[in-house]
């Protein structure tokens, strides 16, 4: 099993930058990638970003490409935003799984989520 520990939310002004971090512990290399979702009240978990625990290969959802950046340092993963709008804004979350698309159901372990609010 592996434990998963969000932290970096907060609330900016539209255009600002804020650095989510994910500190994985446990038998990690059970899994493949790990990803960013987030959740809008109201609204569906939709994933942002991807990536490989070995080899990176970073992967991102349309809407935040350009803008968003996904990193990885041994255990910990960073998703580095900038150019927030409040269509960002919603409930974000850091998951390890094994199918590494953007889709929810390819993830097994999932983090308590850190709140992301962007105001206009």
């Amino acid at each position: 099993q592996v434990q998963l520990v969000e932290s970096g939310g907060g609330s900016v002004q539209a255009g600002g930058s804020l650095r989510l971090s994910c500190k994985a512990s446990g038998y990690l290399y059970s899994r493949v990638c790990m990803g960013w979702f987030r959740q809008a009240p109201g609204k569906q978990r939709e994933g942002v970003a991807r990536i490989l625990i070995v080899g990176d290969s970073p992967y991102y959802a349309d809407s935040v490409k350009g803008r968003f950046t996904i990193s990885r340092d041994n255990a910990t993963v960073y998703l580095q935003m900038n150019s927030l709008s409040p269509e960002d804004t919603g409930m974000y979350y850091c998951a390890a799984g094994r199918l590494c698309g953007l889709g929810v159901t390819g993830y097994s372990d999932w983090g308590r989520g850190t709140q992301v609010t962007v105001s206009s």
